[in-house]
């Protein structure tokens, strides 16, 4: 199943995703740090949400409350909320 997220307090304007299998694929970031979130997507491809946010949750980008991979951890638990409904 195919999601978009639009992130809060950073620079990304959309994280789009899926979830196939309870593994993550095709993750993709519009705007933001290009080449470190081109690097993000293709590092999560193939783990689970899980995973995932355990290790993202929580990062923060400068004095920002947040960052691009923490957004993305958000988006996937919120995923994972939909998909337990």
């Amino acid at each position: 199943m195919k999601y978009r997220y639009e992130p809060k307090g950073v620079c990304s304007r959309e994280i789009t995703f899926e979830l196939e299998d309870g593994k993550i694929k095709d993750v993709s970031f519009a705007g933001g740090c290009n080449g470190n979130l081109q690097g993000i997507a293709r590092l999560v491809e193939g783990l689970t949400p899980a995973e995932v946010i355990a290790r993202l949750e929580g990062l923060r980008c400068g004095f920002k409350g947040t960052s691009c991979p923490d957004q993305l951890a958000i988006a996937l638990k919120g995923a994972l909320l939909k998909k337990e409904v």
